[in-house]
C-alpha cells in the first residue's frame, strides 16, 4: 500500500511541476475574532476547599489563508494563525504537543504558526491536493475535528456524483535520518479513505469510509489499532425545513496483538439528526445526538472512546463546548473524578431551539438542552449530566463584521458527583461576547 501511494505521489509531482509557471496572483482570506468571557465557576464542586473560582478575560485569534495562483487550475495554498492569546496573559512555555486544530503548539500560535502548505491542481482527470491541509471533516459538522495533516487527496466530479480518495500520514515512526536506532519498519499511523457522494439542488447524501491502521504501539506493546469507520450522511432542505443527519460506526480492533494475547475489539457508534424549520422571521429547531460509551464490564470490547461528537460541533455554551470554553478555560471538574472537557463523549443529547430575526441583521436564539451518559463509569451512581439553557444574539454590523452576545446556565446533573455520592455539586453559568471579522 505504501508503494502505491509513493508512486501516485510521484506521478502527481511530475504532472504538477511539468506545468508552465506564470507570475502568481495572490488572494487572501481569513478571520479575526476578539472575545470576552466570564465563567462563574471553573469547577462544578460545592462546599469543598478547592471549589473553582470564577474567571474572566479577553482572548483573540487571527487566521489568514493565502492562495498563490500560479496558473489557471494550479494553486499553492497556505494558512497561518497568529496572536492566538489571552489579552495581557502570560506566554505559554515551549512544548511539543500541537494545538487541537493547528500544525503549531499553543506557544507557537501565540506568536505565529503555519498550519497549511499544499498544492491544489485541477487536472483534466480530477482535482489533486498534496501537502499539509485540513483533515477530520466528513459530511455534516457533527463528529468533525479539523486538524492539519499530511495528505494526498484526489476528487472527481461528474454530473451529480463525486468520488474522492485520500491518504493521510498521521504519524511517522521510521525516520532513520534522525533516529538511527529504529528497528521497526512498520510502526506508522496511517489512514486511507474513500468517499462517494450524490448532490442535488437542495442537498447531498453520501458515505465516507476510512480505514485506520495505527501501528505506533508495535515496538513497545506488540499490538496495533486497526479499524474501519463508516460514515453515511445526508443534508437536505424540504420546503421550510433544513435537515442534517449522520451516523458513524467504528468496527475493528483497539488492540490487535501479534502473539497469543486476547485482542480487544472496537464496536462504537455516534450519530445525530438535526432539523430547523423557518417561517418568516421565526425558526424552530431540534437536535438529537448520541455517542456510545465504553461498558466498564467488558474487557475485550471497547464501545466508546475513539470517536466522539467532534471539536467543531459546539451545541451549547458550557456543555460539550470545545472552542469557546474548553480550549480557553479548560475542563470543568466535578466530584469523584468526574469532568467535562469539550467534545461530546458517552452521551445522549437532546436540544430544542427557537429563534427570531426581527430585522435582517439580528438573530436571537434560545435553546434548552438535556444530556445523560450512555454508560456509567465504574463507581458512578448517576448518569445525568444536567440541563442547559442558552440565549444568544448575533448582530451583523456590516457584511463582514459580526457581534455575538451569549449567556448560558447549566443546571448541573448528579453525574458530576462521580464516585462520591455524598459531596455536593453546584450549577454554573457563562457569559461570552465575541466580535468577528471575516475577509
Amino acid at each position: 500500500m505504501k508503494r502505491f501511494w509513493l508512486i501516485l505521489l510521484s506521478l502527481v509531482f511530475i504532472t504538477v511541476f511539468s506545468t508552465t509557471v506564470f507570475a502568481a496572483d495572490v488572494k487572501f482570506s481569513g478571520e479575526y475574532y476578539a472575545a470576552g468571557v466570564y465563567l462563574d465557576k471553573t469547577s462544578l464542586k460545592k462546599d469543598t476547599s478547592n471549589d473553582g473560582p470564577s474567571t474572566a478575560f479577553y482572548f483573540q485569534r487571527l487566521r489568514v489563508r493565502t492562495d498563490f495562483i500560479v496558473s489557471p487550475g494550479l494553486t499553492l495554498i497556505t494558512r497561518f494563525d497568529a496572536l492566538e492569546r489571552v489579552w495581557g496573559g502570560p506566554r505559554s512555555s515551549a512544548a511539543t504537543t500541537l494545538a487541537a486544530d493547528s500544525s503549531g503548539t499553543i506557544s507557537e500560535n501565540e506568536n505565529i504558526a503555519f498550519d497549511w502548505a499544499y498544492i491544489n491542481y485541477k487536472s483534466p482527470i480530477g482535482v489533486f491536493d498534496v501537502g499539509i491541509m485540513n483533515d477530520g471533516s466528513t459530511g455534516t459538522i457533527f463528529g468533525n475535528s479539523y486538524k492539519p495533516s499530511a495528505r494526498i487527496k484526489y476528487a472527481y466530479v461528474t454530473g451529480p456524483f463525486k468520488i474522492a480518495l485520500a491518504y493521510t500520514k498521521v504519524k511517522e515512526k521510521n525516520l532513520t535520518a534522525t533516529s538511527p536506532t529504529v528497528t521497526y519498519t512498520d510502526a506508522d499511523n496511517d489512514k486511507y479513505g474513500i468517499l462517494g457522494e450524490y448532490m442535488w439542488k437542495d442537498g447531498k447524501a453520501g458515505i465516507n469510509v476510512n480505514y485506520y491502521r495505527y501501528a505506533e504501539n508495535r515496538p513497545s506493546a506488540n499490538n496495533k489499532k486497526v479499524y474501519t469507520l463508516f460514515t453515511p450522511y445526508a443534508i437536505a432542505k424540504i420546503g421550510p425545513v433544513a435537515l442534517q443527519a449522520e451516523l458513524n460506526y467504528a468496527v475493528g480492533k483497539y488492540q490487535d496483538y501479534e502473539d497469543t494475547t486476547t485482542d480487544v475489539k472496537i464496536r462504537e457508534w455516534t450519530g445525530w439528526i438535526d432539523a430547523t424549520a423557518t417561517f418568516g422571521p421565526v425558526y424552530f429547531g431540534g437536535t438529537f445526538a448520541y455517542v456510545s460509551g465504553d461498558d466498564p464490564t467488558t474487557t475485550t470490547k471497547r464501545e466508546g472512546g475513539d470517536i466522539n461528537g467532534g471539536n467543531d460541533w459546539n451545541p451549547c455554551l458550557i456543555l460539550f463546548n470545545y472552542y469557546d470554553r474548553t480550549y480557553w478555560i479548560g475542563a470543568l471538574a466535578g466530584q469523584g473524578g468526574s469532568t467535562n472537557s469539550g467534545p461530546m463523549t458517552n452521551a445522549f443529547f437532546y436540544q430544542g431551539r427557537i429563534g427570531l430575526r426581527p430585522i435582517a441583521d439580528l438573530d436571537i436564539m434560545a435553546s434548552l438542552a438535556y444530556a445523560k451518559a450512555d454508560e456509567k463509569p465504574t463507581g458512578y451512581a448517576e448518569n445525568d449530566y444536567g440541563y442547559e439553557v442558552d440565549v444568544t444574539a448575533t448582530y451583523k454590523i456590516t457584511n463582514n463584521l459580526f457581534y455575538m452576545l451569549g449567556v448560558g446556565y447549566l443546571f448541573t446533573g448528579d453525574y458530576f458527583k462521580g464516585t462520591d455520592s455524598v459531596s455536593k455539586i453546584d450549577d454554573n453559568y457563562m457569559v461570552i461576547n465575541k466580535l468577528t471579522l471575516t475577509f
